[in-house]
């Protein structure tokens, strides 16, 4: 696998995960009674984005490294498919 496909699978997994981990830790402003006027109440309080970013990372950095082995180890045949696909036409 290329250097750029590998970064852009990892970018889509990252992106991915980070959709997963966002909703984690979340409390609403309006628990927290610390909501100002023309705020979301919905809003997180304490959306904590460092910790995300880098719960997110390290959980992509793993999904990545398990979907590099597979691709390596051949588990992936998709080659074989749009070779099929260009020699049909």
């Amino acid at each position: 696998m290329s250097l750029t496909a590998s970064f852009a699978v990892y970018v889509i997994i990252w992106w991915l995960v980070l959709f997963m981990v966002l909703p984690f830790g979340a409390k609403q402003k309006i628990a927290s009674e610390d909501v100002a006027d023309g705020q979301d109440a919905g809003a997180p309080a304490s959306p904590m984005m460092w910790r995300k970013v880098v719960a997110t990372s390290l959980i992509s950095l793993v999904f990545f490294a398990v979907f590099y082995w597979a691709e390596g180890q051949g588990m992936f045949e998709y080659r074989e498919v749009t070779q099929q696909q260009s020699s049909d036409s």
